[in-house]
């Protein structure tokens, strides 16, 4: 069976293998967990991804409850199949590097439609939220009980990992940016001038492969 894309999915099926719940006590389960950090997370999501799971075969209604005058809840389990799903896809996940198709990757694709200097104050700023959330992280793992389970905050190191490469990379490209070593800033720059020239966007990249073409690999 093909993996869903929403990581959702697999946490309600973790979550099932534990034990029978109803959607409320997913919810308020991952949440103490603090898996809303690492797993996109709703409530309205939540019932969606249940109701697929249940259509699938992969879990399936144990019974509905009511408590007081709350609406009833429906409690429920993983099934044979649902079981199976779950190992398979938790195996998958660990075992095969994906493709992670991130806003910053995305926007350091296009930062050159912004002016140098200004992507420059704009990658200071995120340098400084990066450096206050693995500050913050750092005092969360000093408050942590002596003897700790370390199983408890893998993805959570996980993430601090990640925070730190990029740390060192938007670090890097600051530094390489006002010192004037990037490759291509000199081209970033001269597209910038010619824009605020006046020139349209096809001049200014016709003006702009007269003077760098050779640099491209492309003939004037």
């Amino acid at each position: 069976m093909k993996r869903p894309a929403n990581a959702l999915s697999l946490a309600v099926l973790t979550l099932l293998f534990e034990k029978p719940m109803h959607p409320y006590e997913m919810s308020s389960t991952l949440r103490q967990r603090s898996k809303e950090e690492s797993i996109r997370l709703n409530y309205g999501s939540l019932y969606a991804v249940v109701e697929s799971l249940r259509k699938k075969g992969l879990i399936a209604a144990r019974e509905t409850l009511r408590e007081g005058n709350r609406p009833e809840r429906t409690v429920y389990e993983l099934t044979d199949e649902g079981a199976t799903a779950m190992r398979e896809w938790l195996s998958e996940m660990l075992r095969d590097p994906t493709p992670q198709f991130t806003d910053f990757e995305a926007a350091l694709s296009l930062m050159g439609a912004l002016p140098p200097d200004e992507a420059l104050e704009l990658l200071k700023l995120r340098l400084r939220a990066l450096r206050l959330d693995s500050n913050q992280y750092d005092g969360v793992r000093a408050h942590l009980p002596e003897g700790f389970p370390e199983l408890f905050m893998v993805e959570g190191d996980y993430s601090e990992a990640l925070r730190r490469a990029e740390i060192t990379f938007v670090e890097k490209l600051v530094d390489d940016i006002e010192h004037d070593r990037l490759g291509g800033l000199e081209m970033w720059r001269r597209i910038h001038e010619l824009r605020a020239a006046g020139h349209s966007g096809e001049e200014a990249t016709a003006k702009l492969m007269e003077e760098f073409g050779h640099l491209l690999g492309i003939d004037p």
